[in-house]
């Protein structure tokens, strides 16, 4: 029992030094095997990375997870669900309208295209045609039914937006890029007197991917 103490301890100091560890060069410091150190690992509680195919550890003490339950270290993604597919399945089930694979792999900083198709072919998620790219919904029946209906709901809101509204509330951001979809509102409600519904402005902006094209191109002004 005393001898395992040790290694323990001395891991903890390792990861006190640097919050990210490969399994080989962790093993080389510690001068034990490989599956000497996963065991000592496993007494003190450890994430894999769901980035770079789960080569980085960290201790269980360690994260800081994000409300959505992510955490990074640089480039290395660490998700309190664990790996990238368990990770995937749980942010296409809690989102309210599904999630692309552009906007999954945005959230996660990795590419996940390939594991998304492979889960829904072994049905652990739902997909949903829009436009031309897949949304991906929750196998949950009733979540996924939740979740069509936001779909169709924004997609409606945003067709049907005046174009007069519509260039009212896109003048305004250009001049405050920075601004939320709330203060876009509050502010085309004060200086022209129109009330607009916050998901209409958020339907816009998701139907063309307007947050990050006027960004680019305010920023090349």
């Amino acid at each position: 029992m005393s001898s395992a103490i040790k290694p323990v301890q001395h891991i903890i100091s390792l990861f006190s030094q640097k919050p990210c560890w490969k399994i080989e060069p962790l093993a080389a410091k510690l001068k034990y095997s490989i599956p000497s150190v996963r065991r000592f690992l496993s007494q003190k509680g450890y994430f894999t990375s769901f980035t770079h195919n789960a080569a980085w550890y960290t201790l269980r003490s360690i994260p800081r997870f994000s409300p959505t339950g992510l955490w990074f270290y640089h480039d290395i993604g660490f998700s309190r669900s664990g790996s990238l597919t368990n990770t995937l399945i749980e942010l296409t089930g809690r989102s309210s309208a599904g999630m692309t694979a552009k906007q999954l792999g945005e959230e996660l900083h990795c590419r996940c295209h390939s594991v998304l198709v492979n889960l829904y072919r072994c049905e652990k998620v739902q997909r949903k045609k829009v436009g031309s790219s897949y949304v991906y919904l929750s196998i949950d029946p009733p979540t996924a039914t939740n979740q069509c209906h936001s779909i169709d709901m924004k997609g409606l809101s945003a067709e049907h937006l005046p174009a007069e509204i519509a260039v009212l509330v896109l003048a305004e951001f250009i001049h405050h890029p920075e601004s939320s979809f709330e203060q876009l509102a509050e502010a085309v409600a004060h200086r022209k007197g129109v009330s607009i519904n916050v998901s209409f402005i958020e339907s816009l902006f998701d139907l063309h991917d307007l947050k990050k094209k006027m960004k680019i191109a305010v920023q090349r002004l």
